[in-house]
């Protein structure tokens, strides 16, 4: 038996998400035919109390639209530094929108609304406008730190004053609202868009949602069809997806308390240096000598428990609907029994 904690995107269809997905009712959704579709973006958008949604083939795909429909090249997208729209969307910002980044180091992948804006460019033909503020929650790189979103609240002031459009990178944003025991339509009143991942701890096989006002879906939809994105019968995996916002979001509180179980196995492990706080359902954890990262990692492998070494010294494990509980049991004997 292989246990896969190397991310949270290798899960398989569930037994229900098939049969839903088997007898989807399809069209074309480049003719806004596909009713599958239609009712996954429907559906989407009123979790969050927004006025549509649009379905892709990625999270990449809806957090580079957003930033397109945001921004006009030459203008300045402010994140943290370790968020995904910059880390691991290919120098995306720069090809697909034209637009520079503007960095900010915040506290496990999140920023506040004073950090914000102390970088906030003045009026100035010499620098790039300020037009776009990116969050990222749960933060990948921050082992699934969640924001307040009280701070959130503050940063929404912020844009307000500021004239600066707020999107939301939620690949992982049912995972907070489980763990902080908030609501869509809290989050839905606070950005100008939002990005929700299906197919990482929700189980389908495939796709986003980008969520915002009418008027910004339908110019990412153009954006979408210049991209190569527009799809035919693409109701099969929008029919995986609104299986899983209907069925897989409450059991997501099931993989946090997973993640805490093995986290503190390796709390007792001499080879493990530190732990970022699970607040979610990621482990990110520093290694000690004699092992690198990529060696523990194998060491794991060899055991049939497969990580992901993201660093020379850092591991991320990442828990999903394919963890049961017996093979959460065995990954804390596997960790119990690694020599030293």
């Amino acid at each position: 038996m292989i246990i896969d904690f190397r991310s949270d995107t290798v899960t398989r269809p569930t037994p229900g998400m098939l049969e839903a997905m088997i007898k989807a009712d399809v069209g074309d959704d480049v003719f806004g035919e596909d009713e599958a579709v239609n009712a996954l973006e429907a559906f989407a958008a009123g979790m969050f109390g927004m006025e549509a949604g649009i379905f892709c083939a990625s999270g990449t795909m809806t957090n580079q639209i957003a930033i397109k429909c945001h921004t006009q090249p030459a203008d300045e997208v402010i994140c943290e530094s370790q968020s995904h729209i910059y880390q691991y969307e290919g120098g995306g910002i720069a090809f697909n929108s034209g637009c520079q980044v503007k960095l900010v180091d915040g506290n496990r992948g999140r920023i506040t609304a004073d950090e914000i804006s102390a970088v906030v460019n003045p009026q100035d033909i010499h620098k790039a406008p300020s037009r776009l503020i990116s969050l990222e929650n749960t933060s990948n790189r921050g082992g699934g730190s969640c924001y307040d979103i009280r701070e959130i609240e503050k940063i929404r002031e912020l844009c307000n004053r500021e004239k600066l459009q707020l999107h939301l990178d939620g690949a992982r944003l049912f995972n907070a609202l489980i763990a902080r025991n908030e609501t869509p339509e809290a989050y839905g009143r606070l950005f100008d868009s939002i990005s929700i991942c299906l197919s990482k701890g929700l189980g389908a096989p495939v796709g986003s949602v980008l969520l915002g006002k009418k008027e910004f879906i339908y110019k990412a939809r153009r954006i979408r069809k210049i991209l190569g994105g527009g799809m035919r019968q693409a109701g099969y995996l929008a029919a995986g997806g609104l299986y899983a916002l209907q069925h897989h979001v409450s059991r997501l509180s099931e993989d946090h308390a997973h993640a805490r179980q093995i986290a503190k196995t390796l709390q007792e492990r001499d080879f493990v240096k530190s732990i970022m706080p699970v607040e979610t359902n990621i482990i990110i954890f520093e290694v000690n000598p004699p092992y690198t990262a990529l060696q523990l990692t194998q060491k794991l492998k060899e055991r049939n428990m497969l990580v992901y070494a993201i660093s020379p010294t850092r591991i991320r494990m990442v828990l999903h609907l394919d963890v049961t509980p017996a093979m959460v049991n065995t990954a804390c004997a596997v960790v119990a029994g690694v020599e030293v």
